[in-house]
């Protein structure tokens, strides 16, 4: 396991996630789409936060369940990147991408997810 929440790399994917979110959101109609725009700003900066506030928690299961919020998040990001590039808010090639990243996240927060949960409670 990490020392530090800043070694895992889901959090420094989840990372450089919100940096595209914020750079995306600052072109175009997406810029003036202020509630999109607030929504997934606010749900892409969720992902990373709560992976380091349930770490620093210092139990697994706490821990655990700051990853699950962590990935609901993904997907609240996904579901919004979705709406944006359907609405014309971001190109389908870039939306198309950052989709896939958010699907990547997702799965490295589900296997974080399980391999928090105790050793003799696995099935």
């Amino acid at each position: 396991m990490a020392k530090t929440f800043e070694e895992l790399l889901v959090w420094q994917e989840s990372r450089a996630l919100v940096r595209e979110v914020y750079r995306i959101s600052e072109s175009g109609d997406f810029r003036r789409d202020f509630a999109l725009r607030a929504q997934i700003r606010r749900a892409v900066i969720s992902i990373p936060s709560n992976i380091a506030e349930g770490f620093e928690r210092g139990g697994r299961r706490e821990f655990r369940q700051f990853v699950a919020v962590a990935k609901g998040s993904c997907g609240e990001v996904r579901t919004q990147l979705y709406i944006a590039r359907d609405i014309g808010h971001v190109e389908p090639g870039a939306a198309d991408l950052l989709i896939e990243r958010t699907v990547q996240i997702g799965r490295m927060l589900g296997a974080l997810r399980r391999a928090l949960i105790p050793a003799g409670r696995r099935a």
